[in-house]
């Protein structure tokens, strides 16, 4: 076994035994993975208190190739989520942020360009002020880099596309909006209103865009329009459509929905 180095971000972390712990990382270079972190729970140990939620560190870890979990050998601090313990909003998202990684990602499957996105939303939350708009942009990133993107500018199905109506149909099942010749007969429907979904297709169209010029980058909210901002629908809409991707409702939907 070699020793691997990389940058992660800590997603989870379990009790194991009086002195160790379980811990799951998001890696910029090896994807996510779970290692066991012996001693971490000592006062002196090699892990120099790095080991804490939604921080990011630089680690050394032995990878088994056997399928037995990895061993963390070291961890040094480089930034600590420190607004978790002032604002429970930003506790929340960024424990969203945390549990998408690790739903929405497998094991030892690098993707540098989410791990990038993931530090940068991190940041975002812990020092921005637009926590919505923020989530809603590290959501369709997110999803466009892991191949899930959901089409907003064209029928999902005849890929016709798309103009304004007063409603508009989104198919779970398809991943995208649906013309009304495709829609009939579908099941999982979500409707949106037209703002709403102008405003989907605009943001998504300009995530593509920029992903175009450098990936992993977390800017088009920050200075999204006031008058444009994500509102209950656009939340009602990724909400489900992650809960379909799934196949389960994520822990954190109903705290995320309760931020203004």
């Amino acid at each position: 076994m070699s020793a691997e180095k990389t940058t992660a971000i800590v997603l989870r972390i379990v009790e194991f035994s009086e002195t160790s712990v379980i811990t799951t990382l998001m890696t910029r270079d090896f994807g996510k993975l779970t290692a066991l972190a012996k001693g971490a729970r000592r006062r002196k140990s090699p892990f120099e208190a790095a080991l804490d939620l939604l921080s990011i560190c630089r680690i050394v870890f032995l990878h088994k190739s056997s399928g037995a979990m990895d061993l963390l050998t070291e961890a040094k601090l480089e930034r600590r989520f420190r607004s978790s313990s002032t604002d429970l909003n930003r506790l929340y998202a960024g424990f969203y942020v945390a549990e998408l990684l690790r739903c929405l990602t497998d094991d030892h499957d690098p993707h540098p360009n989410a791990y990038d996105l993931a530090e940068a939303t991190i940041i975002g939350i812990d020092t921005g002020d637009r926590l919505i708009p923020t989530l809603v942009e590290f959501e369709l990133t997110l999803l466009t880099y892991l191949g899930h993107q959901p089409i907003f500018s064209k029928c999902a199905e005849c890929g016709r596309t798309k103009t304004a109506s007063i409603r508009v149909s989104f198919g779970l099942n398809e991943g995208g909006v649906l013309c009304q010749k495709c829609r009939v007969g579908k099941r999982n429907i979500v409707s949106l209103s037209a703002e709403a979904w102008s405003l989907l297709n605009e943001l998504s169209e300009a995530i593509a865009e920029e992903n175009n010029k450098e990936n992993g980058q977390l800017r088009l909210t920050q200075s999204w329009p006031e008058d444009k901002k994500p509102n209950g629908e656009v939340r009602r809409v990724l909400n489900q459509y992650i809960t379909h991707l799934l196949g389960f409702r994520p822990r954190l939907h109903p705290y995320i929905s309760s931020i203004k």
